[in-house]
């Protein structure tokens, strides 16, 4: 019965498309643009079914509650400009159930109407993400087609490469793809490939490159001084773009300063006075911490994380095949082999074990995710433990006074290792990235005097690199086993992961299966790297301000906590109650518990600790999990003040 139904809707969209087709032309532009991979019309009949279920489940949970939940019996009094009272009225039995039939319709219409722009709208969304990703990456992927044209490849076999390596250049990959797809599957010359990529792009940036590359090669130009030039500019546009985006971050710090610590600390203020002298409970008070702040903070980490430019690292998944071409040979078992057969397969069991027992610490180093594996499972039989322990206290205050701490000593565990390493990582590959520009120099100059990528790496073990130099004999390694110049350095860059390292040997693995002679590949590698780690200094030295100024409000936010909960608290106390009483005409201030606010200004402070470490790191470093650091140390100078200083 739905699969009829959903043929009839498929065909009254079809009917609407083709009736009307110039109203649809800007949505199918934007999946193109948006790289969907689905029709138009598979588009809408998807959005109408959701946006129908969507619309329905809102519909139906609208009535049952209307129908079900204890509602108040309601008197509607009729009043007019002419001041005749008309008489009052009750809502009968058989008109509740009406309104809430009407009610929930209204509902599941108002819902599935939102769902539906909601529909209409994304793709548009998703085609603006793409464009701005297209346009951070850009200028890498142009300076990578010239140092591989500088090599000799063709500008087809160009396009192939760049979209290779859809995990180190993105959506411009992405792009590039569909010049292949074109070319590959659709019977397209390059040039109506580019044109047709061109028409389709959500990024202006690079529509106009297809252009003018387009231009260049019609007219027999040269293509290597084209995307030379295009590279300088697009690296200047790059230092213009990051200023920009800096101006963009000066104003979301001082707009997380007045919403996000000002503007909250204002409002307990508020809430506590009025929780004292007035009828207000602590229920207004605990949504304000508990969920306005929470949800406002995400919220505002959500913008950051759409405005920065990522700063994460780069995983490349490898594909492993099984070579079935001797599948039909005949395997020959020898007497005698079970026992080295068994041992084998006893050695593959524990090798990781022992390794990871030998050098405990280097897994976390790789892979500071892996701290998780172990810190969480600690954390959670701590907190059993601590359950265990802890007696039935009659009193619910006092037992959340005892538990609260020790969820908040979990949460370190947590969150403390997973920083350490991180920093500890993250300190190593930025020492790593600020020698790439002279190592990728001194490979292109040994290159050039006629020796191979091999020998240049067997010689610069002994240069002084830094950190550096230990990979590089790493990579020595490597080759000494037997593996390629490729395979080695895919190897390196698994054990950093970080994007320039990524770019630096996607390019000489590229470059290295063209020619040997990669001396110029080298070279503009090398000022690809230069500039990267150029504009990442000048980010990193406008954006440590930034870093500053979390902490600062923080420490201003807590401050004033403290005085509100050593001073400002006792002194309501102490003040007469019958005073307070007739002044506000309310319940006394020792009528109401002292501790439930102090408990609620302690998990303000924690709360705010936590999301202002995350957004210290999402804005001095572009990295939520470098702000794991930041909430660590913030949550520890919280807990310490609260539990050891007041």
């Amino acid at each position: 019965m739905i699969l009829p139904a959903c043929i009839r809707i498929r065909r009254f969209i079809r009917r609407r498309v083709e009736r009307d087709p110039i109203r649809y032309r800007s949505l199918r532009e934007d999946l193109v643009a948006a790289n969907f991979g689905i029709t138009l019309n598979s588009y809408l009949l998807r959005a109408f079914l959701i946006s129908g279920f969507f619309g329905a489940f809102w519909g139906v949970l609208t009535f049952i509650l209307l129908r079900f939940a204890d509602l108040p019996q309601v008197s509607i009094r009729v009043y007019n400009v002419f001041g005749i009272h008309l008489p009052e009225f009750m809502v009968a039995d058989p008109v509740v159930g009406i309104l809430q039939a009407i009610v929930s319709t209204i509902i599941f219409v108002i819902t599935a109407y939102a769902a539906s722009i909601l529909f209409r709208n994304y793709p548009s969304l998703v085609k603006d993400s793409r464009g701005t990703r297209i346009n951070l990456l850009l200028h890498h992927a142009a300076a990578y087609m010239y140092a591989m044209r500088r090599g000799g490849a063709e500008m087809m076999e160009i396009f192939r490469s760049v979209a290779g390596e859809a995990l180190v250049y993105g959506e411009v990959a992405h792009e590039f793809r569909r010049v292949v797809r074109d070319a590959d599957y659709f019977g397209y010359d390059m040039i109506s490939a580019l044109q047709h990529l061109q028409e389709t792009s959500p990024s202006e940036k690079l529509r106009n490159f297809l252009q003018d590359l387009v231009s260049v090669t019609e007219s027999g130009g040269d293509v290597t001084g084209f995307l030379e030039v295009r590279v300088r500019i697009y690296q200047e546009e790059a230092r213009f773009e990051q200023k920009t985006f800096l101006s963009t971050l000066q104003i979301a710090a001082e707009a997380y300063v007045t919403l996000f610590v000002a503007g909250p600390l204002f409002i307990i203020i508020v809430m506590v006075i009025m929780g004292f002298v007035g009828s207000t409970s602590t229920l207004q008070l605990s949504i304000i911490i508990y969920l306005l702040v929470p949800l406002g903070s995400l919220l505002f980490i959500l913008f950051l994380d759409m405005i920065s430019i990522k700063t994460e690292g780069i995983e490349r998944y490898t594909e492993a095949r099984w070579l079935n071409e001797f599948n039909d040979a005949r395997v020959e078992e020898r007497a005698g082999d079970e026992l080295m057969a068994r041992q084998l397969q006893h050695y593959d069991r524990i090798r990781n074990l022992r390794n990871f027992l030998r050098h405990p610490l280097r897994a976390f180093l790789v892979d500071p995710n892996r701290t998780f594996y172990v810190t969480v499972p600690i954390a959670l039989v701590y907190l059993l433990l601590i359950l265990l322990v802890t007696p039935a206290y009659p009193d619910p205050e006092l037992l959340i006074d005892v538990l609260d701490d020790h969820l908040i000593v979990a949460l370190l565990i947590i969150l403390i290792p997973f920083g350490i390493f991180h920093y500890l990582w993250q300190r190593r590959a930025t020492a790593i990235e600020v020698s790439i520009p002279d190592f990728l120099d001194r490979l292109a100059g040994i290159n050039r005097v006629g020796l191979t990528l091999v020998q240049a790496i067997m010689i610069l073990v002994k240069a002084n690199l830094g950190v550096l130099s230990y990979e590089i004999k790493k990579i020595k390694r490597d080759l000494e086993w037997g593996a390629s110049i490729q395979e080695a350095l895919i190897r390196f860059e698994e054990r950093i992961r970080t994007p320039a390292i990524a770019r630096m040997v996607a390019l000489i693995t590229k470059a290295s299966l063209m020619t040997g002679e990669i001396g110029d590949v080298l070279t503009v590698a090398a000022r690809d790297a230069t500039m990267s780690e150029i504009l990442k200094r000048e980010r990193q030295a406008e954006m440590f301000i930034y870093t500053l100024i979390v902490y600062l409000v923080f420490i201003v936010f807590i401050f004033v906590v403290a005085i509100i909960d050593t001073r400002f608290l006792p002194a309501l106390v102490e003040v007469d109650a019958p005073t307070l009483a007739g002044a506000a005409g309310s319940l006394s201030a020792k009528s109401i518990s002292i501790a439930t606010f102090e408990r609620l200004l302690y998990h303000a402070c924690i709360i705010q600790a936590f999301f202002s470490g995350l957004i210290a790191g999402a804005m001095g470093e572009a990295s939520l999990r470098a702000g794991v650091k930041h909430a660590a140390v913030m949550i520890i100078i919280a807990f310490v003040v609260f539990n050891v200083v007041l």
